[in-house]
């Protein structure tokens, strides 16, 4: 029997806020907090970023709810999702409000956004001096599933949790190196899908903390390994419910010119997409990373793979983001990026035809290090524009102050820092 409510939204920095409320108080629609939480840092210092409040008194903010509630893998409570306001108007800073005005835009050109959402993270174990080590899974292999690659069973509990919390999965498995794994949802509309994947990800994080180990969506957390990825797939669908991407079984033009609008985008992207000082440790040249500013068919090397095998299940796949960034802003920002691309009916550069390990025909790529990507970003005022001038801002802002704690950290340090929040 349900006897409270979860309320939860995603901030800025990919944080789950909330609170348990009486149903009762959930059933009046909206719940408030104060607007100052878009200016707290991971080390819960409050700084001035830009809409936040911080220097004028920190007033309220209000989370609208949905009116459908959302079943919890916690017991005698359901789940209430929802958008900020402002005075009655969408919060500038809500990452869920600019996907939602993002899916209009894309609406107003008579083509609806559908998602697929494919997140890869690590588990970590404590060694017996309490310190976070990677999980030990002897004979663990890529693809792998069974007791090999998780011996203590947590994909098994977050499995049935997800379907009693009925979030959609399609695959779970062993990723590239070992206690390494790759959690994919199902397609379904852009908010829905973002939706499902920020509570699926609060679920699993949940769920493994019961069972004393660490679920962890850091892009990079340890050196020697391979690098963890957030992968947006996406199709159009008309008004007659067509896949548009390749109705004829090659790329039409709205997927031409939206794969150029992501590459045109390419370096301020990553001020959205990779929001780490450790997601560029994983971006780099040589990697299954969204590295370089090119695309190709099903190729797993460049930033933007597209398949066209199928008509119907036809999607892009950009491959820059990592779950540190928010689900929300992330599509938000993938897709206003393509929609430049096609309002200004840009030509999509020729396919990426080398390797991508030792050979690209591609020069640019993404920018070194994350300060070198939020001067991309407020440089790409059309981007800023189309993704949200305030929200950008204000993400600049709360970042550089991130880069400036971070700096002259070790590696090690600096995973230590993310960690109980990634």
């Amino acid at each position: 029997m349900t006897h409270r409510t979860r309320v939860l939204f995603a901030d800025l920095l990919n944080l789950p806020r909330g609170k348990y409320v009486a149903t009762s108080l959930a059933d009046g629609g909206k719940v408030g907090f104060a607007r100052g939480l878009f200016g707290v840092t991971f080390d819960r210092d409050l700084i001035p970023v830009p809409g936040a409040g911080v220097l004028e008194g920190i007033p309220d903010v209000d989370l609208h709810l949905d009116a459908a509630r959302r079943s919890s893998w916690q017991d005698g409570t359901d789940i209430a999702l929802g958008t900020l306001h402002v005075h009655g108007e969408v919060f500038g800073l809500c990452p869920r409000g600019r996907l939602k005005q993002a899916v209009a835009d894309w609406k107003a050109q008579g083509l609806t956004p559908m998602i697929g959402l494919e997140m890869e993270a690590y588990v970590f174990e404590q060694d017996e001096s309490g310190a976070w080590v990677p999980y030990d899974t002897p004979g663990a292999f890529v693809y792998g599933t069974g007791p090999q690659n998780d011996p203590a069973g947590l994909f098994d509990v977050i499995w049935e949790a997800a379907q009693r919390a009925g979030l959609p999965l399609e695959s779970l498995n062993g990723e590239y190196d070992s206690g390494q794994f790759e959690l994919t949802l199902c397609f379904d509309d852009a908010l829905k899908a973002c939706d499902d994947a920020f509570l699926f990800r609060t679920m699993a994080r949940e769920i493994a903390f019961d069972l004393g180990l660490m679920l962890t969506f850091l892009p990079k957390p340890v050196p020697e390994r391979g690098g963890s990825g957030l992968h947006v797939n996406f199709s159009l669908v008309d008004e007659t419910g067509s896949n548009v991407i390749a109705p004829d079984g090659a790329l039409s033009e709205v997927a031409k010119q939206a794969m150029a609008g992501l590459i045109a985008h390419h370096e301020a992207l990553a001020g959205l997409l990779a929001v780490t000082t450790n997601s560029y440790d994983r971006l780099g040249p040589a990697s299954m990373a969204g590295y370089w500013a090119n695309w190709a068919e099903d190729h797993r090397l460049v930033t933007t793979r597209c398949s066209t095998a199928s008509p119907k299940s036809a999607r892009l796949e950009h491959r820059m983001a990592d779950c540190a960034a928010n689900p929300y802003l992330a599509v938000a920002a993938i897709l206003q990026a393509a929609l430049l691309g096609m309002k200004t009916k840009l030509e999509l550069q020729p396919a990426e035809d080398m390797d991508g390990l030792e050979n690209t025909r591609e020069t640019r790529h993404t920018p070194d290090d994350l300060g070198a990507a939020l001067d991309a970003l407020e440089a790409d005022t059309d981007l800023c524009a189309a993704v949200g001038e305030d929200l950008c801002a204000a993400m600049i802002v709360l970042k550089r102050d991130e880069i400036a704690r971070l700096e002259g950290k070790s590696t090690d340090e600096v995973r230590a820092f993310y960690l109980p929040f990634v």
